[in-house]
């Protein structure tokens, strides 16, 4: 942990609890803050009070009263969810008071070596692929950290500076990351996404670009070759461009020619013997091997990694097979292209449950996917007659359901052997369970009592 001084004696607001947030505030406190924390909840857990009470946290909760504006703060630290028209929020911003994010203060603290992905799609296999290839050849502690689920700050506590580490990193981390500086970054792919928070296309992209403002030459920026936005990104960093392709041949990075895989023109590992499914995770694969290659990495340590890494929860899950049916679990599919991408994956028929919170979407652009791929379809949630309206004009037999929970022995019913069970739904969750996760969990516990097996 880098030793720093700006925050002694300065009066700093935690906005947010949630594990970024407790432990950014626990953080401040040994930087020599005098912390508030505040939460619009009240939480259930009295414990989490008491702990931040204990450190000498002033702890307000079950608003975000705009009378916090008033109390002369030097810094906020913001929970990246909480939106800037939020109005406290918005307050802060009108009077010109710094607002970060917990990424922001790891990036503060961390000495050691930095590797940072963010993309709308692919992060956090990318993230993970990435940091077991450098930590096979390692001599020296390689972590993981970010919107991975584990708080940057946290982990940048107990690393020193010949430590590696690798950070998944969303929009709305980078957002208020203003002096965020990897020595590799990597920006998977860019699509609309986030746009109730962000407003434009262009500030969602604006906050992406913070990952790699900066950089300089002597840092690298790994983009992807295959995408649209890539010569636009490459023109806006001062980094050392390395590219990452699936479709072209491009000897300053990582791409596929035959069936191999090669970095800057040698072989490193055929692509069926990745074991994770999918040209999405081909993708993925090339921009880790980018990073582990900048990063010293050998072929072997790649291979090992690639050969045995079966996926990250909730993004193409392998969950079982039973009877001759596998099922999958894809519920990290919130958007239109990741479904896309999943259904491409497989040489077998799938039957796919779809749905979910009604953002406004139609679904045409699946309608190809359908016919191709698609055997038969249940559907649920808020956009069900959406996502039904898409199966009917690719003309896929379409069963409505009440949730993914319900759709498993739906599907099961339309099964044969052979066929895939895949849960992508195309949508986020909210409209019926908290989160993508739990909208997972509650599915694999419903193709478990319905298969009298555990997940594999």
């Amino acid at each position: 942990m880098k030793k720093i001084d700006e925050y002694q004696g300065k009066k700093v607001l935690v906005m947010g609890f949630g594990i970024s947030g407790i432990n950014a505030a626990h953080l401040l406190v040994k930087l020599g803050a005098n912390v508030t924390a505040n939460d619009k909840a009240t939480p259930k857990n009295n414990d989490i009070v008491d702990d931040l009470e204990a450190d000498g946290i002033k702890v307000i909760t079950g608003d975000n009263p705009i009378s916090l504006a008033n109390e002369g703060f030097d810094v906020v630290v913001k929970n990246p969810g909480i939106p800037y028209d939020n109005p406290l929020v918005a307050a802060f911003v009108k009077q010109g008071t710094p607002i970060i994010t917990e990424a922001e203060l790891g990036w503060q603290i961390f000495d050691g070596h930095l590797v940072s992905v963010t993309g709308s799609n692919g992060k956090t296999t990318t993230t993970t692929l990435t940091q077991l290839m450098i930590a096979e050849n390692a001599k020296h502690q390689v972590k993981y950290a970010g919107n991975i689920g584990i708080s940057f700050s946290k982990i940048a506590e107990d690393l020193g500076p010949d430590d590696t580490l690798v950070t998944e990193l969303s929009s709305f981390q980078l957002l208020g990351a203003p002096t965020i500086h990897p020595h590799i970054a990597i920006i998977t792919n860019i699509f609309s996404n986030h746009l109730d928070y962000h407003k434009t296309r262009e500030n969602y992209i604006n906050a992406k670009l913070n990952i790699t403002r900066n950089q300089t030459k002597d840092d690298f920026l790994v983009i992807n070759l295959d995408r649209d936005e890539w010569q636009k990104i490459a023109q806006r960093s001062q980094a050392t461009i390395v590219p990452f392709s699936r479709l072209n041949k491009s000897h300053e990075g990582s791409y596929v020619e035959d069936g191999m895989i090669y970095w800057r023109g040698q072989e490193v590992m055929p692509t069926k013997d990745i074991r994770l499914i999918g040209p999405q995770n081909v993708e993925n694969a090339l921009a880790a091997i980018a990073a582990a290659k900048l990063s010293g990495v050998t072929n072997d340590a790649i291979k090992k990694v690639l050969t045995t890494f079966s996926g990250v929860r909730h993004r193409l899950q392998y969950v079982m097979e039973y009877q001759e049916r596998l099922f999958y679990n894809d519920s990290k599919s919130t958007d239109i292209e990741a479904t896309e991408v999943a259904l491409q994956g497989f040489g077998r028929p799938v039957i796919l449950l779809a749905g979910g919170l009604d953002r406004g979407y139609t679904f045409e652009r699946l309608v190809p996917y359908f016919k191709k791929h698609v055997k038969a379809m249940i559907v649920f949630g808020e956009c069900k007659d959406k996502m039904k309206d898409a199966g009917n004009q690719a003309g896929v037999p379409v069963v409505e359901s009440e949730n993914a929970i319900t759709a498993v022995p739906e599907a099961w019913k339309l099964s044969e052997p052979g066929d895939v069970i895949l849960l992508s739904p195309a949508n986020a969750s909210w409209d019926q369970f908290p989160s993508f996760e739990v909208r997972g969990d509650k599915f694999i516990e419903a193709v478990e009592e319905l298969t009298g097996k555990k997940e594999q």
